[in-house]
């Protein structure tokens, strides 16, 4: 799923296209992405674009009177600019601006990705989850957010309610960076390690999100990933640590995974993989040496 430095991109490419130019139209040719009703995607035509922003991992699209699109592309929902003059194919939707045409697509045959039609900002905030930007946030801010709820570092992270725009990917570079097992209680944080984690949450979205914007230049971004080769941990499972040399961990639970380094960040205990620790058993190693 696009996180924060991904979204940031997407906004910061589509600002440039789009911002003061008039929203011809809006064609859907699969209704099922369509969220809303009310108000009719014909009330968006013919009208001014004043804002382009986020919301979580939420692009919205702002136009005259208070209306806004909102657009989710969850797992695999791309956008993809098409210059003014080029006829756009394809997609499960089209915003056809007068400097061009936004395209909504989606991978595979599950469909996630939506677009959600509101009126007024009191209707635009009720869409947010209420997670903290770390990177407008003070470190009191963070360590309140971190402890309001007793939960793994890896769910905490991840959690919209909780932190703003961090999903599986960054959260494992995240923890990685900070030295932290992702299976550790957030009530069992040191003062030192709270500290540590906002520092590296800060710094990871900063890296991230400056590489990307370094990386797209003055085009669109094309390549939006969750597997970048200079990842630290995450899609690197066997792969061996940048730091330290030691081969990357994973651990699946239903349909995420994390990935994570036990020399770097557990003192070389291996994580119990919940479906294979079960199957071996006793055979299931526990460290790095074992292993």
């Amino acid at each position: 799923m696009p996180e924060l430095p991904d979204i940031t991109i997407y906004i910061d490419a589509l600002t440039k296209r789009v911002a003061g130019t008039t929203l011809l139209g809006i064609q859907v040719p699969s209704p099922f992405v369509l969220r809303s009703v009310d108000p009719p995607l014909t009330d968006f035509t013919g009208l001014r674009v004043t804002a382009v922003e986020r919301i979580g991992k939420r692009i919205v699209i702002g136009v005259e009177g208070e209306r806004y699109l909102v657009i989710h592309l969850m797992i695999a929902g791309r956008l993809k600019w098409v210059g003014p003059g080029k006829v756009p194919k394809g997609g499960l939707a089209t915003f056809q601006f007068s400097s061009g045409a936004l395209v909504l697509t989606e991978a595979g045959t599950k469909r996630r990705a939506s677009i959600t039609a509101v009126q007024g900002r009191d209707a635009l905030r009720a869409l947010d989850r209420g997670g903290l930007d770390v990177l407008g946030a003070d470190d009191a801010a963070v360590v309140t957010r971190l402890r309001s709820e007793n939960h793994t570092l890896k769910r905490a992270l991840t959690d919209p309610r909780l932190f703003d725009g961090i999903g599986n990917a960054y959260s494992d570079e995240i923890l990685h960076a900070a030295r932290l097992s992702p299976l550790q209680l957030t009530s069992r944080l040191s003062d030192d390690e709270v500290v540590r984690l906002a520092a590296a949450m800060r710094s990871t979205l900063i890296a991230w999100t400056d590489r990307l914007r370094h990386e797209v230049g003055t085009g669109w971004p094309e390549k939006v990933t969750a597997f970048r080769p200079e990842m630290m941990v995450h899609g690197r499972f066997r792969l061996p640590c940048p730091v330290c040399g030691s081969p990357v961990q994973r651990i699946r639970y239903a349909e995420n995974e994390t990935n994570y380094c036990a020399r770097c960040q557990t003192n070389g205990r291996l994580l119990a993989d919940r479906a294979m620790s079960r199957l071996l058993k006793d055979d299931w190693p526990r460290s790095l040496d074992e292993l």
